[in-house]
């Protein structure tokens, strides 16, 4: 049974771009139940509509599996990858090298105290009649 597609999903060409860069299922073990563009698919409706987890439609994978999922290539830096080799890419259509060749860097010196806080900023309060008493 097909479902509907969801605004979020990864389209036919997304997703022949996105597949190579998802890792395959690992050897051995049982079959994985759910295709890793649904996973991506699940992920993306998450991120993108600001919903929780446990919030995922029921044709979707379940969100446990989608959560352990993405949690799993969030610790492996997958999402960095995937960002870094799409950038890249994005370079090369519009004719520029995959990576920068000169950067510019900027920086800039902002004096501060070690107490920090109203204390760095505001002077010392002055006592109003009599001496104070130590």
């Amino acid at each position: 049974m097909e479902r509907k597609p969801y605004p979020t999903d990864v389209s036919a060409e997304e997703w022949t771009v996105l597949a190579p860069l998802i890792p395959t299922p690992k050897s051995g073990g049982r079959p994985s139940k759910w295709e890793r563009r649904e996973m991506v698919n699940a992920i993306f409706y998450v991120l993108r509509g600001g919903i929780a987890w446990r919030l995922l439609p029921h044709d979707l994978p379940p969100w446990k599996t989608v959560y352990h999922y993405f949690r799993e290539w969030r610790i492996a830096g997958l999402w960095e990858q995937i960002n870094h080799q799409l950038h890249q890419q994005v370079r090369v259509q519009v004719g520029r090298k995959a990576t920068p060749s000169a950067a510019i860097l900027d920086s800039q010196s902002v004096k501060t105290s070690e107490k920090g806080g109203s204390k760095a900023t505001m002077g010392p309060r002055k006592s109003k009649g009599v001496n104070a008493i130590c």
